[in-house]
Formats: C-alpha cells, structure tokens, sequence
C-alpha cells in the first residue's frame, strides 16, 4: 500500500488516508521544530499561569472529543512521572464530559489551564468547553494545540491574553475521515512542553521516533500478513500510557471499518475481568508492550495467557525488543533503536495499529478515506446542539 501510486490509493479511496499515515516520521520531526521555535513564548506563558495560581498547583486539563480527547489519555500517565508535578496536576476530561456537567469536571477556586486538543478547532464541543471554563472558573488560562490556523479555536485565541494557541504542522491537518497525524503531532506537541527531561533527550527521542515511524513503512509487508488472518475482532491492550493508546488504536478499526470489525479495548491487567471473554477462534489480540521491565511483565503475562489459551486467531506483542520478550508472534522494532518511554513510544505504536486499520478496511472493501457510507458519522461532528450554560 505505501508504495502504490497515488492513482493506484486514489481508486481503492485509499489515497489520503496512507498517505496521512506515511508522513508522520517527517511530521514528527517538524513538530519538534515548530516546538524549538515556540519553546521561549511558550515558557513565559506557562511561567505567567504558575504565578498566577499564588503558589498553589495549577490543574492541567487535557481536554477534547473523540480521538482528540484520547490525546491526553495516552500522554497524562506519562506526564505524571515525567511533568512538573511541584507546579502541575495532570488530567485528561473530554470535552463531552465537560459541556454536558460541567460542574463535576471543573471547580471555581482551583487554577485550572484547559489544554484543548483540535484538528479543525471547529468542533461544537471544543468550542462549548473554552466557554463554560471561562465560565465555571475563576482563575483559567487556556493553551490551544490546534492542526488548523483558520479554525474557530485558533481564531479567538488569537483575542484571548489568557489563551497561548501552537499549530502542529499544517500537513498533520488531516484530510482523511481518521485523525493520524494530527493525533501523533498533537501528543508530541503536549510533551514536548511537559516533559521536564533535558531538551536533548527529548529531541534524540523524536529521532529515534521517527526511525522507527519509517519501519513501520519498510515493514508494510508484515503488517499485512497478520491482517491477512481470518478474524472479525480486534483486541488492543496496554500498560501505562499505552493502556490510553488503546482507545485510539481501537477507534481506528472501528471508524475506518465502519464498525464491520468489532473491538475492545483494556489494560493489559483489566483484560482478565470480563474483557477477556470476547475472544473468540477470529479474533486478533495485540498488547503495545511497555518499555519499564515492572510493567513490562504484566503486557507480556496476558499476552501468555491468552496464548496458552489456544483461542485467538492470533496474539501479537508490539513494541521494542527488552530482557524479556514474548515467546509468540510480535512486530518488534529493530534493536538498533534505544528504548523508548511509554509516552513516545505510543506513537510508533500507534502507526502500527493505523496500519492494520487501513489494511483491514481495504481487507473489507471498504473506502478508509470515505469508510462511512450511511453518512451518520462525519470528519467534523454535526448535529450537537449546545444549550447554554449558566453558572
């Protein structure tokens, strides 16, 4: 598929969407840049919310619809051992949660910076969620990372002193039906600026990324044999950061299929309680194994069982290769790469899973760049109506 020309994607419906796939190790790359050039405003932006909070710690609200919102629950456990938390508290709350009861997600007194995640900025509940914080807290500030210059959110930041706003690269303003890119640049955005690791760690971390990005490009071959197996469920599980990368690996199947292939999602320990009852002789179970050897046990421990168990049409680890490893199939990135933290190594990953996505919906004869038929499901939700809130 990656190496089909465009004509050849463009009959299948299938151009946009590998093409937004394949770009991502460049986009990753530009990301950092974007974030070098951004970093000093940024600081002092960020330096004004601490102030502002009078010594008390700042509530960091990572917030967003859909797979905007799975952003912050793929990066907040990392960010957790990894962020300022002297100066921060990290949390991840749709923006769905937070328009429709706003008074069980946000609180008057607490200093509170809203981090919304958009591709368009457009989105009726994104928009919802800048208002009713301004509304429902007294000391807000927002910090907008957005993939579109031109989108409402972008727009009233640009009005707003309380409102920092950074653009992802304008490629990773996906035109296909499923967020890619503006999923992965939108996370390596947010960590960059949290991450309290020493910049050239960070930066060695993003090449060693999108390394692995390209191998995941070179090694298309392998991907496609596991799709190739007879199954009509997809498990995803993980550990960590890569327990919130589950529910974005999972809605990838389910948009780009139009739910014609059935999934679940879980934490690699979670799986066993009830969960587990859904594989079946066609189902596929894959774990995105963690990195730390404490965590990393528990991944490969389900992964074992669920082997033993001679149920799955197949089990699949997905990560780096450590001192313990899986003893059935697995896409392992090469070994000349260093070990990655769980936090940025979801985005390898999660090129994995967009992989087996379009694979899977070309697999079903679907069109991924157009896979809803009926039309009930739309690049940019419509539909909501956003009643007003009053404090």
């Amino acid at each position: 598929m990656f190496s089909l020309t465009e004509e050849e994607l463009t009959k299948m419906g299938a151009e946009i969407t590998a093409r937004e796939i394949k770009q991502q190790p460049e986009l990753w790359e530009e990301t950092l840049e974007i974030h070098q050039a951004a970093k000093n405003e940024m600081k002092e932006f960020l330096e004004k919310v601490k102030e502002s909070a009078h010594g008390r710690r700042v509530r960091v609200v990572f917030t967003g619809a859909g797979t905007s919102q799975y952003v912050g629950d793929t990066i907040v456990p990392y960010l957790n051992a990894n962020g300022d938390s002297s100066s921060y508290i990290f949390q991840s709350i749709g923006t769905t949660d937070l328009v429709a009861r706003p008074t069980e997600y946000l609180f008057e007194d607490e200093p509170t910076l809203l981090v919304s995640f958009a591709r368009s900025g457009n989105s009726p509940e994104s928009i919802a969620a800048v208002d009713v914080a301004n509304t429902v807290v007294k000391n807000v500030h927002h910090l907008t990372i957005t993939c579109a210059s031109d989108g409402t959110l972008a727009k009233r930041s640009e009005k707003e002193s309380n409102n920092f706003m950074l653009l992802t690269p304008k490629r990773a303003n996906d035109d296909g039906f499923a967020m890619t890119g503006s999923f992965s640049c939108m996370a390596l955005s947010a960590l960059l600026i949290f991450d309290t690791r020493a910049m050239e760690q960070k930066t060695n971390d993003v090449h060693t990324l999108s390394d692995m990005g390209q191998e995941v490009i070179q090694r298309e071959a392998e991907i496609q044999a596991i799709v190739d197996r007879d199954f009509e469920r997809i498990v995803y599980l993980g550990s960590g950061s890569l327990s919130g990368l589950t529910r974005e690996a999972q809605l990838k199947i389910l948009e780009l299929t139009a739910g014609k292939i059935a999934t679940v999602f879980d934490s690699s320990m979670g799986f066993r309680h009830g969960p587990k009852s859904f594989v079946n002789e066609r189902t596929l179970v894959f774990d995105f194994v963690n990195n730390d050897p404490y965590t990393r046990d528990y991944d490969l421990d389900i992964l074992e069982e669920v082997k033993d168990d001679e149920i799955a049409s197949g089990v699949f680890a997905i990560g780096q290769a450590g001192k313990r490893n899986f003893s059935g199939d697995q896409f392992t990135f090469s070994e000349k790469t260093k070990l990655l933290p769980d936090g940025y190594l979801a985005l390898a990953d999660i090129m994995v899973a967009q992989t087996i996505a379009i694979l899977t919906s070309l697999k079903i004869k679907n069109t991924p760049d157009t896979p809803s038929p009926s039309g009930t499901v739309n690049r940019v939700v419509k539909g909501v109506t956003i009643h007003e809130y009053k404090k």
